[in-house]
């Protein structure tokens, strides 16, 4: 069974950093990409970047776009998250996601992880 598990997350105040990982297990299935979402309360959930397995190209768009580094190990097993510069309208639960293809909406996401919530303060 394939599992993303977030971790990381917390509270931290404007203007410092901070790294999220997304461990993969059972990662027996097809998949290419790896997302990062978030998803602030009333929003909707959107598309940080994310990063293909083989190659490890990048990809980012939104408003972290410049402050944040999506990196995974050479096993293939960890995708993080680095942010860095952090704003209080950056607080969100923070999601990892497996697609089979690039994608940029959420529904091209097979797998999700349990999110991690992440609160900057002022």
């Amino acid at each position: 069974q394939v599992q993303l598990v977030e971790s990381g997350g917390g509270l931290v105040q404007a203007g410092d950093s901070l790294r999220l990982s997304c461990a993969v297990s059972g990662r027996s299935f097809n998949s290419d990409f790896m997302g990062w979402f978030r998803q602030a309360p009333g929003k909707e959930r959107e598309i940080i970047g994310g990063i293909w397995w083989n190659g490890g190209y990048t990809y980012y768009t939104g408003s972290l776009k410049g402050r944040s580094t999506i990196s995974r190990d050479n096993a293939k097993t960890t995708v993080y998250l680095q942010m860095n510069s952090l704003k209080p309208e950056d607080t969100a639960t923070y999601y990892c996601a497996a697609a089979a293809v690039f994608s940029t909406s959420v529904n091209g996401y097979e797998y999700w992880g349990q999110g991690t919530e992440v609160t900057v303060s002022s």
